[in-house]
């Protein structure tokens, strides 16, 4: 099959543009003549001039699924439409992350049907195997998330309410074994230091980690979403090329000055707990900015996917280069980067590693009570443990 050519792109509510495939793979989105709705990126302002792109537009290309979901997608459309980018961009578009959406271009708008899940059945269902495969046959085709760790889009009841929200449900496989309570005990690192996170939960067995969705408002508002991959206008296949240096420019570049501070704090704070946890994914998919319009402020997005990914990959070095290295660095080496890069005083500095420090220890201690109850978690749990501690140590004066 030849599959999609074009699709209409709507901005919120708004029906901003048209995107089309032509020759070689080469994309033009081009914004509705007269149009006076919100940009699509940060990057790409209103123009009569259309947008041209070698491949997809990075912040197009953002939300494309990948690893099992992505798989999940393909065997289910590549007989019918195709499976080239825009065609799997009409089948999730209509719940992207972010506020961007996808639709045939004579659709009225890219509605997405949802059906309700109980976040307490979801904690506490016992096959949590089971559940996440139903999960992925009942969400797939509705699931714009991207990254490689199985995960869903869905909706769910809160606990005790009969309020809405959107979540996003991830599992993992063999290859990773125990991830969700990995991402669970180093988020809750990230949370107790008193950094910026979504609410998440881990269920009951530990075979799923839920996230509650950060691209929403508390009144439900869709808010602007990108990536500093999608920022930086790389492709998503380089989100592990480039240096913090250049995360740390982006940031100047596109979060507001009254909140610039906050955000150099916080991503300072992150790669300090990279470091501590021996997270080695932390990518420019990584770290992204939230907006409610091009308008009006541009802060920092929540910390979200943090893993200690040494539990798996014994030698596992950083996502990104900093000082011209990939290595897990000494203190006086993020020190010297936070003061020239970040702006950061020297009692600044000093804070979040003490923040961050008590709060991985604190966090350790925990991990070894839950290894008691779920001694299935005994293995990657110990190996966190001596990681988490060794990476602490390093970063003492």
């Amino acid at each position: 099959m030849p599959g999609v050519a074009e699709l209409a792109v709507w901005a919120g509510a708004a029906r901003s543009g048209l995107l089309a495939r032509e020759a070689h793979n080469r994309h033009i989105f081009a914004y509705s003549q007269g149009y006076a709705g919100d940009v699509v990126s940060l990057t790409m302002p209103v123009r009569l001039e259309s947008w041209a792109c070698r491949e997809l537009h990075p912040v197009f290309q953002m939300n494309l699924p990948e690893g099992a979901l992505l798989e999940a997608i393909r065997k289910a459309i590549a007989k019918l439409i195709g499976d080239d980018d825009l065609s799997l961009l009409r089948v999730t578009g209509g719940n992207q992350v972010g506020r961007n959406r996808f639709s045939v271009a004579e659709a009225d708008y890219p509605t997405a049907v949802e059906t309700m899940e109980s976040l307490e059945e979801l904690l506490s269902f016992p096959d949590t195997v089971e559940l996440f495969q139903e999960l992925v046959n009942r969400y797939a085709l509705r699931s714009g998330v991207s990254g490689v760790q199985p995960k869903v889009l869905l909706g769910a009841t809160q606990r005790g309410t009969l309020a809405s929200a959107q979540y996003i449900v991830k599992s993992w496989g063999s290859e990773y074994p125990q991830l969700a309570a990995n991402e669970y005990f180093c988020m809750t690192v990230a949370k107790r230091a008193g950094l910026p996170t979504p609410e998440f939960y881990l269920a009951e067995n530990g075979g799923l980690f839920v996230m509650r969705r950060f691209d929403r408002d508390e009144d439900g508002t869709e808010l602007g979403f990108e990536e500093i991959c999608a920022l930086q206008g790389l492709s998503t296949s380089r989100k592990y090329s480039g240096s913090y240096e250049r995360v740390a420019r982006s940031i100047k570049d596109f979060v507001s000055g009254e909140h610039l501070m906050a955000a150099r704090k916080q991503f300072f704070a992150m790669l300090v707990l990279s470091v501590m946890v021996r997270n080695g994914d932390a990518h420019l998919k990584n770290f992204g900015v939230l907006y409610r319009s091009s308008r009006d402020v541009v802060t920092l997005a929540p910390v979200y996917d943090v893993v200690t990914t040494a539990a798996y990959i014994q030698k596992d070095v950083p996502a990104l280069t900093l000082a011209g290295t990939k290595k897990w660095w000494h203190r006086n080496v993020l020190e010297q980067f936070a003061m020239t890069h970040l702006s950061l005083s020297v009692g600044m500095i000093s804070d979040i590693f003490e923040q961050m420090s008590t709060a991985t220890m604190e966090v350790r201690g925990e991990i070894a009570s839950y290894c008691g109850d779920h001694p299935e978690f005994t293995v990657v749990g110990e190996r966190m443990m001596d990681i988490w501690q060794e990476g602490v140590e390093g970063l003492r004066k």
